[in-house]
């Protein structure tokens, strides 16, 4: 490129408003690194590689001429370029694509290569969908916990409902002591050695949370007509079981 001439109308003719010199030289300086990189892929000696597959390439994509000897045997026996194989031209037209192998691997050994990627692919599938069912395992695992715990938070609810009403219904029919010690709510303060009694009481009593509420709530609807359900003294076992739906929360939801 020649240099400019300062002097010359293009120059003068040019913007010179503040910052564009320096968009100006900044894409001459790209597009100066455009042309030298084309010149560089111009004249960079082909590989052998690269001029075997273009003389492969060329020579696939050229058609056969009548110097070929197996292409003359077809025209003798009245083969016209472009018509299918065979006598009644049902074969094929184009001729079977090659498969060119260039690199230095033993036959089978792509074939090896792609088996083992699937079977890695397969075994890592596998790995996600052991761990998606681990996963969805733990979460039901932690469902059945959570839901089984909230039951049995709702059931030592209604066990203390029912020792609190067994307690003033037996007291005021002058009961003082009940008939069975879980009947009724422990003290709040008690001596440590009637605790520990207390303890070794609870503790060889096989009775579950579930079954002393089953007991208690037959005693209550038994011995005093009353529901915890309903919340309800009813006047005799003729009017509980005519108004009560049942004896179990189930029953009254």
């Amino acid at each position: 490129d020649e240099e400019e001439d300062y002097m010359s109308d293009l120059f003068i003719k040019q913007d010179v408003r503040p910052g564009l010199p320096m968009v100006r030289r900044m894409k001459e300086a790209i597009q100066k690194e455009e042309k030298q990189k084309e010149a560089n892929e111009k004249n960079r000696q082909k590989s052998i590689k690269e001029e075997e597959k273009e003389r492969r390439d060329l020579v696939l994509k050229s058609a056969l001429g009548n110097e070929n000897k197996g292409f003359a045997l077809l025209q003798k026996m009245g083969y016209k370029s472009g018509q299918a194989l065979g006598k009644s031209g049902e074969g094929i037209v184009e001729p079977i694509p090659l498969n060119i192998k260039t690199g230095r691997s033993g036959l089978g050994h792509e074939e090896l290569k792609k088996r083992k990627a699937e079977e890695k692919l397969e075994n890592y599938r596998q790995k996600l969908h052991m761990k998606k069912q681990a996963n969805e395992q733990a979460a039901d695992q932690f469902r059945i916990r959570f839901k089984n715990k909230q039951e049995e938070r709702k059931m030592e609810g209604d066990l203390r409902k029912s020792q609190r009403a067994c307690q003033q219904l037996d007291m005021q029919k002058g009961i003082d002591v009940p008939k069975e010690t879980w009947y009724w709510l422990e003290p709040e303060e008690e001596d440590k050695k009637d605790e520990e009694d207390k303890e070794d009481e609870c503790t060889s009593s096989d009775i579950s949370v579930s079954e002393k509420l089953h007991v208690l709530t037959a005693y209550l609807r038994e011995e005093h007509f009353y529901c915890i359900w309903c919340g309800t003294t009813y006047e005799d076992s003729e009017d509980l079981s005519s108004n009560c739906p049942g004896d179990s929360a189930a029953d009254h939801d």
